[in-house]
């Protein structure tokens, strides 16, 4: 993205009501492309357009920045415009990294806890959203059990399935954990304020060295899919979960469900990334047999 690029500028200073003043290649995200973007009037944004995606899919992400920064409980960026026709592209506000604080991961924990327990109406979400490319669908249900498996479990699943990406014995292990579901998943709690994609490069530390929180895929759902994931791929310490059950206690057996919610997680990697997560995606299911 840059300033030699007129359309985009134009369109950036129509979204904004301001001139680019200049522009340079940013890191940021697997499917956008990204851009600084200093403006005429001072401002520093961060601008994202998704080449050969959904148009949604920025209206999507600003949706979800939104819902988490109205939870005030960690730094999320703002979002500053929208596009709401063409090609999607989104424009937030830019934030300098620097490197964490040390009272960062307690930081994370307590403000992950708060953001958790600021809640949601329901299982689900006003709008179905993206978790990497894959679309997400957040229809609302009244119990987590028949949300997981209805709109996480079972879609990306069949996805696999159809693909060739999971052996037919799979198949078998899930019909017998979808009959047990609503045991395995724990003591009922109310649905949580959830990131929905909390993996370590979705996490930045600002220039004060507080965490924020970026490339969400938002959805109100159990607490623990999001610590499940934050505990797949690494990239956070053990201050963050201790952190973070000082003010959210989890219900006993948690530990025990970590490979449960770990599930969707694999299937998102094993559609995205191919059969090279079958495996790992596989003993995680036995594990909840």
């Amino acid at each position: 993205m840059s300033v030699h690029d007129p359309d985009l500028a134009a369109r950036i200073e129509a979204l904004v009501g301001e001139s680019v003043a200049e522009s340079a290649a940013a890191h940021g995200g697997d499917i956008g492309v990204s851009a600084r973007i200093s403006l005429a009037g001072g401002r520093t944004c961060f601008a994202k357009r998704y080449p050969r995606a959904p148009a949604r899919m920025a209206e999507a992400e600003a949706a979800g920045l939104a819902w988490l920064r109205e939870a005030d409980a960690l730094r999320i960026p703002e979002v500053v415009a929208v596009a709401r026709e063409g090609e999607a592209l989104l424009v937030l506000e830019w934030i300098d990294e620097g490197r964490p604080a040390p009272d960062h991961d307690e930081r994370l924990g307590r403000g992950l806890a708060h953001l958790h327990l600021a809640g949601a109406p329901a299982f689900g979400f006003e709008s179905d959203n993206f978790i990497g490319s894959l679309p997400q669908s957040n229809a609302r249900h009244t119990t987590w059990a028949g949300f997981y498996r209805a709109e996480r479990l079972e879609p990306l699943a069949g996805r696999a399935f159809e693909r060739g990406l999971l052996p037919p014995d799979v198949r078998s292990d899930l019909d017998r954990l979808y009959h047990v579901l609503a045991d395995r998943c724990g003591p009922e709690e109310p649905p949580a304020r959830l990131h929905g994609d909390l993996w370590a490069g979705n996490h930045i530390s600002d220039r004060e060295g507080a965490p924020c929180l970026i490339d969400p895929a938002v959805y109100g759902g159990h607490r623990e899919i999001d610590l499940a994931m934050m505990r797949l791929f690494g990239g956070f310490g053990s201050q963050v979960f201790d952190a973070y059950e000082e003010v959210a206690p989890l219900a006993p057996g948690a530990h025990e469900r970590v490979a449960l919610y770990q599930l969707y997680p694999l299937l998102v990697h094993v559609n995205l990334f191919g059969s090279g997560y079958t495996g790992q995606f596989a003993e995680a299911l036995r594990r909840c047999l």
